[in-house]
């Protein structure tokens, strides 16, 4: 199962050639993925900060495959490909009007209160594993 969210390329995206400004892209993966915890997870950042806990980036690659211009709109997916323990890698590509534009792979872990990283809680690694690209 994947989840899907737009995301329209705005001013503040880009640079003075109207392209969007690679660093740009990151903001807007880690704008899906707090709207799919949110949303999916049911365990948005907001509350997560309020509780001292986190899902920090450990890792991130991306394959930047054509530029976005202001005024696209993204059609973002996620998927869940490897659910580890203490750790969860997520892959989200962008696509507008269905040319593919950008792969991205981000590693997020889960940070206790204690500010260390600790196994997934149970309902949201179940939450998680819906989303397993298998799955």
């Amino acid at each position: 199962m994947s989840y899907s969210r737009q995301i329209r390329v705005e001013f503040n995206h880009c640079d003075p050639a109207g392209i969007v400004f690679y660093p740009r892209y990151f903001e807007m993966t880690n704008s899906v993925c707090e709207n799919f915890f949110r949303e999916i997870v049911g365990y948005s950042y907001h509350a997560m900060m309020a509780d001292g806990i986190g899902v920090p980036t450990a890792r991130i690659e991306t394959d930047f495959r054509a530029p976005s211009r202001l005024g696209d709109l993204l059609d973002w997916e996620l998927v869940i490909e490897r659910l580890g323990g203490k750790s969860a890698t997520f892959r989200l590509e962008a696509r507008c009007d269905g040319q593919h534009r950008l792969t991205a792979r981000l590693t997020l872990v889960w940070l206790s209160a204690e500010s260390r990283t600790a196994r997934w809680p149970d309902p949201i690694r179940a939450a998680l594993a819906a989303h397993l690209e298998d799955a």
